[in-house]
């Protein structure tokens, strides 16, 4: 279930959901819950800003491409610490993330 969480909105939602119900919460599923949330809040944030970025300088349209491929690798480095178990922050912009989200109720 962690690393589905990582897996578009739907599939943080339908862990999210599992989760919620499940009565042996794992905290392997909610770190990456955690996670996977942060990011896909920082990728909607970024997206926005570069858009509009781009609006007003269009010469800096790269920008939003190269913050895509900077969000797709921190996707894959969060699938690999879920499948090998381990509760490890995604680079850079993981610590933000720990212990703001809580799904553990």
């Amino acid at each position: 279930m962690a690393i589905v969480a990582y897996i578009t909105i739907i599939g943080w939602i339908v862990v999210y959901l599992e989760h919620k119900k499940s009565a042996d919460k794992s905290p392997l599923v909610n770190y990456h819950l955690g996670q996977s949330l942060g990011l896909i809040i920082l990728s909607f944030v970024l997206g926005i800003v570069f858009s509009i970025v781009a609006m007003l300088v269009p010469a800096l349209v790269y920008l939003s491409t190269i913050t895509g491929l900077i969000t797709f690798v921190l996707l894959l480095l969060g699938i690999v610490a879920a499948s090998n178990e381990a509760m490890k922050p995604l680079p850079v912009v993981g610590g933000l993330f720990e212990g703001k989200f809580d799904f553990s109720k």
